[in-house]
């Protein structure tokens, strides 16, 4: 999955994102509003992070969906 995905499906995607970020408001999400650099900004903030390693969260985050061949996500395997 790339970001683009997750930016068209936000609403899906937001449950994720507070499940892997619990810091994260419902209010911070409806700013994000599926932009990435913003989500990366937020990480920083709230996490304390670098931007290089708030990058690679999200970067981490697209690799834990990327769809598997049986057409599941990974994350959907492991729960």
């Amino acid at each position: 999955m790339n970001w683009d995905q997750i930016e068209g499906k936000w609403k899906q995607s937001k449950g994720r994102i507070r499940e892997r970020w619990g810091r994260l408001t419902d209010d911070d999400l409806e700013i994000i509003s599926g932009q990435r650099d913003q989500l990366v900004g937020l990480l920083q903030q709230r996490y304390g992070f670098i931007k290089e390693a708030a990058e690679e969260q999200v970067n981490e985050f697209l690799r834990t969906f990327q769809e598997t061949p049986e057409g599941q996500t990974q994350a959907a395997k492991q729960h």
